[in-house]
């Protein structure tokens, strides 16, 4: 018997008496259900220096159109209508645009899986008008429509709506981090700029 086996052998005995499983006491507020959930979201992503904009559902072309100039990424799904109204040159990911394309793009349009309000996160798993991970993480500026019906109080609520063996991507406002100084850097790992409307 080696030394690693003794040991295995003797947390085992210890766990002997306990079981496989054990509960553990999830005591913590799941929902919001007296917060207005949608001002919630809009205040925290502000506080993240994103841009926020509740917009009607005739009112969304109009928004995009304001939000968006020059080549922008489209994934697929993403409802036609959302740019009925933009001066741009959308870039289809189909087929797949490559990581330099992306990069030149002068931003992307997207939909979104839920959003939190208590924590102002967004949360794309890929789904239809969110496309592959790169589409969102490399060009400059990524504008995010949020539906009112999306927005969810807490992070555990948000986790009920979503498949996990998804690849999911949790945005908390642009791309930052800080040095030791605490000098905010903003689009070293993702877009410098974000922008979220949200239709209600």
């Amino acid at each position: 018997m080696t030394a690693r086996d003794d040991m295995l052998a003797r947390i085992r005995a210890a766990l002997a008496d306990h079981p496989a499983t054990p509960t553990v006491p999830r005591e913590y507020h799941r929902t919001l259900p007296d917060a207005d959930v949608v001002g919630l979201f809009a205040e925290r992503v502000a506080d993240y220096r994103a841009t926020v904009r509740r917009v009607s559902p005739a009112g969304l072309p109009g928004a995009i159109a304001e939000a968006l100039r020059g080549r922008v990424v489209v994934p697929a799904g993403l409802p036609p209508e959302w740019l009925a109204a933009a001066d741009v040159e959308p870039l289809h990911d189909d087929p797949p645009l490559s990581v330099e394309e992306l990069d030149r793009a002068d931003g992307v349009v997207s939909g979104c899986a839920v959003a939190i309000a208590l924590t102002g996160t967004i949360i794309l798993d890929g789904g239809t008008a969110q496309g592959r991970r790169a589409l969102t993480l490399l060009p400059d500026h990524h504008l995010c429509v949020v539906r009112a019906d999306q927005i969810v109080g807490t992070v555990a609520e948000a986790l009920t709506r979503l498949d996990p063996s998804r690849p999911q991507t949790w945005i908390s406002g642009p791309s930052a981090t800080s040095d030791i100084e605490l000098n905010r850097v903003e689009g070293v790992h993702g877009p410098r700029n974000l922008a979220v409307l949200i239709v209600s």
